[in-house]
């Protein structure tokens, strides 16, 4: 289930498509949040800077978004925008994100919320049978590289089978949603921070900076 080409995320097909664990609820709440900058400039999936897989030059691009007027030059560094982009056979494809840093067990997490999915212009049927989820990676940081891995939804799904852990959810047969609210989302994010097997088999990418 490991993938390297992680802008596979940044579409709708993948966010239904069992890769990552989704939750309703973010996992963070305001007093959770503090300014960085961890994250902040372009970011590209191999250290040459010159990454191509399967045709597509993927990079990664976080900014802190605008506090109030764009005009007053005043940056939000609690918050982060993040556009996914890849030149595919000469077609740009772009996704953007809400992401959000939050440490818990002495460890950071990320929170992702699609920003923008669909044009208000031109709503069709599928898109009003879309509802935008949150899913949250560990994150490592070393010197300028990041490493994000999100939690194994096949290792959460058998906990939940075998009775192993207590947590809201919904599950319809096909996926497993998380309805806890953040403070119970964190509690389980702390009891499972150290365990590889969360993450063995989860999505995970390698990103290094833009020099």
């Amino acid at each position: 289930m490991k993938t390297r080409n992680i802008l596979l995320i940044a579409t709708i097909t993948l966010l239904l498509s069992g890769c990552v664990v989704y939750s309703f609820y973010p996992l963070y709440t305001e007093s959770d949040l503090f300014e960085n900058d961890l994250l902040l400039g372009e970011w590209f999936e191999d250290d040459d800077n010159d990454v191509v897989f399967s045709g597509s030059d993927d990079s990664w691009n976080f900014t802190h978004p605008f506090l109030g007027d764009q005009k007053d030059s005043i940056r939000d560094k609690k918050r982060y925008v993040l556009s996914l982009s890849s030149n595919d056979n000469g077609v740009v494809k772009e996704s953007k994100f809400e992401v959000h840093v939050i440490k818990l067990a002495d460890e950071y997490f990320l929170d992702f919320y699609i920003d923008d999915y669909g044009d208000d212009d031109n709503i069709t049927l599928a898109d009003l049978h879309l509802v935008p989820v949150h899913t949250f990676a560990k994150l490592s940081v070393s010197d300028d590289k990041l490493e994000i891995r999100w939690f194994d939804p096949e290792w959460l799904e058998d906990l939940i089978k075998e009775n192993k852990i207590r947590i809201h959810h919904e599950d319809n047969g096909d996926y497993i949603l998380l309805t806890a609210k953040p403070k119970e989302l964190q509690k389980f994010v702390s009891k499972y921070v150290d365990s590889e097997e969360a993450f063995e088999d989860g999505l995970s990418v390698e990103l290094f900076r833009k020099k």
